[in-house]
């Protein structure tokens, strides 16, 4: 659909259809809003919650019906091109909207316990999902900015909510103080970009780069330098993770867990869509440098996680971990390297929801020590269990999907011949399966005097935990269904 303006001018193309998810999810926002102004008694975290799983719902619905047009027609863009419609799009948008489900359930029992706003909480759920998706999807550098700043925002937001809390508020200005300097280092890398290539459109900076044989590459090699330690920041890699423990820690274990799945998500969409599709050309040259941050993330996350004494830091770390993973198979700069980030990404979603689902149940946000794990295989053998496999699939144990996930970046990265990351991989994964096994051990080794609290359980946890137990089961020991959806995802530049 074009638009014609006041003076004559024809404006982009506009795809509504496209963009029908994040519609959706804005105006159920909307809904929201609209309903605790005009009646703010009569609305509860039941109409907030149901409001948001609906609309989740309605844009999955319209997602599935635009991966049956992708399949069919092939990808496409709209907006002058700065908004693609592919697989790896409508991968993360389907990635994104279960997640918000799992998430708005999580929070409705921890909401009400805490007594914090339901519907503001909701609503900026609502628009930080719609940022993940924009981010995901952004064929443009300005479009991808956007949305990250949609969904980041509405996360230093959810983190401050909790205002009896001062870990919270504090949390929640450590986050914003270092999201606020990252950000500062993705514009400059989006400005050195513009001025290397003339253009922030990726499928523009792609066809330049194809084109052209740079005489002097220090503009292009700043620009990619800085984007990548700008997203690097993002998704808590190493050395620029040091936000993740204490902000992990102090965030209510909702917020945490969107965090730690989401948020990552949508970055490495991010850089997979920027450096594999738009910067392909120059893969020889930031493939290395990618290795290398793979290589330091990995050693750290595994090695700090072991150090650790909070459960809540231990995880955080194993989060740092993760997204070392996620980096091995990045730095292939393949097709199957990309597939398997993606495999990883999904998974790891479920994983750390069903997770966090746990430990928001143990007790208060900011007092999660070990100890209070000790005796859960008797007091609740149920939920030790869940939590059990949930931690081994972390670990990398047969038969979940986490040895899947495993297998398939360290296959993408002995492919690429890159043997010396492959054996780090398999070696951080030994340590780090110590941390997880250091929680297990509490909850089914500890004497009967040292128990800790007993878990406080809502029934719409137990859905959600019961869920991601399965799927993580599932896809351990059916993969194929989810390595096909991967592969047919690898993200494509269409020019509008």
């Amino acid at each position: 659909m074009s638009v014609l303006n006041a003076f004559g001018f024809v404006g982009p193309s506009i795809d509504w259809w496209a963009l029908l998810p994040q519609v959706i999810l804005l105006g159920a926002a909307l809904i929201i809003m609209l309903a605790t102004a005009l009646a703010p008694r009569k609305t509860s975290t039941v109409f907030a919650t149901v409001t948001t799983v609906c609309s989740a719902i309605a844009s999955y619905i319209v997602a599935v019906g635009l991966w049956n047009d992708v399949r069919t027609d092939g990808p496409s863009s709209s907006i002058a091109s700065a908004f693609g419609i592919d697989g790896f799009s409508i991968f993360f948008t389907m990635l994104i909207l279960i997640a918000l489900v799992a998430t708005a359930l999580l929070s409705h029992g921890y909401l009400d316990r805490e007594g914090i706003d339901a519907p503001e909480f909701h609503a900026l759920l609502l628009c930080s999902a719609a940022g993940a998706i924009v981010m995901a999807s952004a064929n443009d550098l300005i479009v991808m900015f956007l949305g990250l700043e949609a969904l980041s925002i509405g996360i230093y937001v959810m983190i401050a909510m909790h205002d009896r809390r001062s870990e919270a508020r504090e949390s929640a200005m450590k986050y914003f103080v270092l999201g606020a300097f990252s950000s500062a280092f993705l514009l400059y890398g989006i400005a050195l970009t513009y001025g290397a290539t003339g253009s922030t459109n990726l499928v523009q900076v792609r066809d330049y780069l194809d084109a052209v044989v740079f005489r002097d590459q220090h503009l292009l090699m700043a620009a990619m330098a800085l984007l990548l330690v700008g997203l690097s920041f993002k998704v808590a890699a190493a050395p620029f993770h040091f936000w993740a423990p204490d902000v992990y820690q102090g965030a209510p274990s909702p917020v945490t867990g969107w965090m730690a799945s989401v948020a990552k998500a949508a970055g490495f969409a991010a850089l997979l869509r920027i450096f594999f599709a738009a910067f392909a050309s120059h893969q020889i040259d930031w493939s290395p440098i990618v290795s290398v941050l793979a290589s330091v993330t990995l050693i750290v996350g595994a090695v700090m996680a072991i150090l650790q004494t909070d459960v809540k830091r231990m995880l955080a770390f194993s989060s740092v971990s993760h997204a070392g993973y996620v980096l091995v198979a990045v730095q292939s700069a393949t097709a199957q390297g990309t597939a398997a980030a993606l495999f990883y990404l999904f998974t790891y979603t479920f994983m750390v929801l069903g997770t966090f689902a746990v430990v928001g149940a143990m007790g208060p946000d900011d007092d999660h020590p070990l100890a209070n794990y000790a005796g859960l295989g008797r007091s609740r053998p149920l939920v030790a269990i869940a939590f059990t496999v949930l931690l081994l699939a972390q670990a990398g144990i047969p038969a979940t999907s986490g040895f899947i996930a495993k297998f398939q970046v360290i296959a993408a990265a002995v492919n690429s011949e890159n043997y010396v990351l492959a054996g780090l991989a398999m070696v951080t994964a030994v340590i780090g399966a110590f941390m997880y096994l250091r929680i297990v051990m509490a909850m089914y080794v500890a004497d009967d005097e040292n128990e800790g609290p007993t878990p406080s359980w809502h029934w719409t946890t137990s859905i959600v935990v019961i869920a991601v137990v399965g799927f993580t089961l599932l896809a351990g020991l059916v993969p194929q269904f989810l390595i096909e959806f991967a592969e047919e995802a690898v993200p494509i530049l269409i020019r509008g």
